[in-house]
């Protein structure tokens, strides 16, 4: 089947013997058993995709994982509370004290901080690399894990990514990526060599901003540990948010084709004002990074994030403030437009940049993009920035 057949179709086992064309809600505490003998096959199971006890999941939240599992086209999956809980559990079962773990520069906000304390404080070495860095030379023989965000957050550079898992193999290093922005609609990370897809399905897969969810998809083999660490830590997911995900996705494609629509006018719109010295956005990118774009993905998201010309504090915040479609929110992969005033990580100890240019993400939602875009000019207009 092909994928917008499948958004339709995968996920609804359990509908059946409903007589309905979505799966239940099924909240529970206690599985109950019919005898002895499933209650130990339960526990005998070291990757478990059955009920055993409801931290462990639903029909639920298993109808969402083997629907996620075959969208990455991956042999299994596991959610989490949200994508966050996500990275972490991946990263914390994939090292030990005395490991060396190797991330991309310029990577989300609150994974950085992950690794720069929880992990350094169990005895982890965290090494960031920029797009440029050659891995080979890189990977240590304590290396447990190589992490990469694509595109990195905020200035949105893209990797190597068959080049990185190829080296990684070598090594025997598995390499697990943050594919949130592509979604499977876009990018097919486990086809270019990935061992661990990590999607914040808070954003996209949802699509409507009213739930909180990770998925990790991969081989058994891959996350064997993951799921251990995940039943050992009580790093769970609510049915509710299994069910909503569940929700989204059957709309999935069809939205992301609108965001990407309406991203790639704003963004060739924005492009002929001179006040915007830089848009950081794949599709616009050049050279080698154009060419990653165009081997590793099939498609654009929504997010953006624009370099402005120097203005003062008060204008930059008359700007931020005047916009009346996009709401001031640090999220994105919603129906709603966002804006956000966004400060490269390795600066964000700093108030506001250090040069004269500011940095602002945009996320593109559902609406029209010509609103949109005279929403943004107005409120240039108002800040006195473009005059």
């Amino acid at each position: 089947m092909k994928i917008d057949t499948k958004l339709s179709h995968i996920g609804r086992s359990t509908a059946q013997s409903m007589q309905s064309v979505s799966p239940p809600l099924v909240r529970t505490s206690t599985v109950v058993f019919p005898n002895l003998k499933v209650f130990k096959d339960s526990y005998s199971e070291t990757v478990f995709e059955s009920p055993r006890y409801g931290r462990s999941g639903t029909q639920t939240s298993f109808e969402l994982q083997s629907a996620m599992a075959e969208l990455e086209e991956a042999e299994t999956c596991i959610a989490t509370s949200c994508g966050l809980s996500a990275i972490t559990a991946v990263l914390s079962s994939n090292s030990k004290s005395g490991a060396h773990v190797l991330i991309n520069s310029g990577v989300y906000g609150p994974t950085e901080k992950f690794c720069t304390t929880e992990l350094k404080k169990n005895g982890v070495e965290c090494e960031f690399f920029d797009h440029n860095a050659s891995v080979k030379s890189l990977i240590r023989p304590n290396t447990s894990i190589i992490f990469i965000e694509v595109p990195a957050s905020i200035t949105m550079e893209l990797f190597d990514i068959r080049e990185i898992c190829e080296e990684a193999h070598k090594h025997n290093v598995p390499v697990a990526c943050d594919s949130s922005w592509g979604t499977p609609i876009f990018f097919k990370p486990h086809s270019l060599g990935v061992d661990i897809s990590i999607h914040a399905a808070t954003k996209y897969i949802n699509g409507h901003s009213d739930a909180m969810l990770g998925l990790i998809t991969g081989s058994y083999k891959s996350l064997e540990p993951i799921r251990e660490w995940c039943n050992n830590y009580g790093s769970h997911v609510s049915p509710d948010s299994c069910w909503l995900a569940l929700r989204g996705l059957r709309t999935l494609s069809i939205r992301m084709q609108h965001h990407q629509r309406s991203t790639l006018k704003i963004v060739k719109k924005l492009q002929t004002l001179p006040q915007m010295l830089k848009i950081f956005y794949p599709p616009l990118s050049s050279g080698k990074q154009l060419e990653l774009w165009e081997t590793q993905f099939t498609g654009s998201a929504g997010p953006f994030t624009v370099e402005l010309c120097s203005c003062s504090e008060i204008e930059f915040t008359e700007f931020i403030d005047s916009l009346k479609l996009f709401s001031l929110g640090t999220s994105w992969g919603g129906f709603e437009s966002l804006v956000m005033p966004a400060i490269p990580h390795h600066l964000r100890n700093k108030a506001v940049m250090p040069d004269e240019g500011r940095l602002v993400r945009f996320h593109i939602g559902l609406e029209d993009p010509e609103d949109l875009f005279e929403d943004i000019h107005n409120a240039l207009t108002q800040s006195g920035i473009l005059s």
